[in-house]
């Protein structure tokens, strides 16, 4: 089963779909007991860092999401949802994420001709062995909405980049079995529906006996 977190404050409807149209059956996890059942774990959001943690904590899901994620699950987050498995944020104030991946939310800094929020496709640069984009040509185009992004504590988790404001800005994280993708992939087309069949095929693989 694939469990989809309800933030409440995201674009779960999208992500749902999204997964319906691979031929998967995702349930929402509400709450602790769901996240165990679940053989891989989606965090979509939209909004604010500290209302996506806020959230969490309220439903008591915080370190049932660090359990899962240091037990080996599949963890995908999207969007707002990416950003939430970094260590902190500077969005509104300093705040705490789940630590998944070591490094902190920052400001994107426009350059000439472009703006914050960040809206729109954008070319992504893959890694070679990235997980996420097997079989999608690199240089791809994806669909952004954000004025935040996940600066790596070290390059090695960053699996996939953009160009912005005249620098390298994460795109797409890949950590053992923790994912992000800082990207709208249910709203990025056939592009898109491919990244998320390569993460269903990476949950079958760890659930597999």
């Amino acid at each position: 089963m694939l469990g989809v977190v309800d933030l409440g404050v995201s674009n779960i409807g999208s992500v749902m779909r999204a997964f319906q149209r691979l031929g998967s059956d995702p349930v929402l996890v509400d709450g602790p007991a769901s996240i165990a059942k679940a053989k891989g774990i989606v965090l979509p959001g939209v909004g604010a860092f500290r209302d996506g943690m806020a959230v969490l904590r309220e439903r008591r899901l915080v370190e049932p999401m660090r359990d899962a994620a240091r037990g080996g699950k599949p963890v995908l987050g999207v969007c707002l949802g990416m950003q939430l498995l970094a260590d902190r944020s500077e969005e509104y104030g300093d705040h705490e994420g789940l630590g998944l991946v070591s490094g902190k939310v920052v400001r994107l800094r426009a350059g000439v001709g472009e703006r914050v929020p960040n809206i729109g496709w954008c070319d992504v640069t893959a890694g070679n062995c990235a997980r996420l984009f097997r079989g999608v040509p690199s240089e791809t185009s994806f669909y952004f909405v954000h004025s935040y992004h996940v600066q790596c504590a070290s390059p090695g988790p960053v699996a996939a980049s953009i160009r912005f404001g005249g620098a390298s800005v994460t795109a797409a994280l890949e950590c053992g079995n923790v994912f992000g993708l800082q990207f709208h992939p249910e709203k990025s087309q056939d592009a898109g529906l491919a990244i998320l069949e390569n993460f269903l095929s990476v949950v079958e693989g760890a659930s597999a006996p």
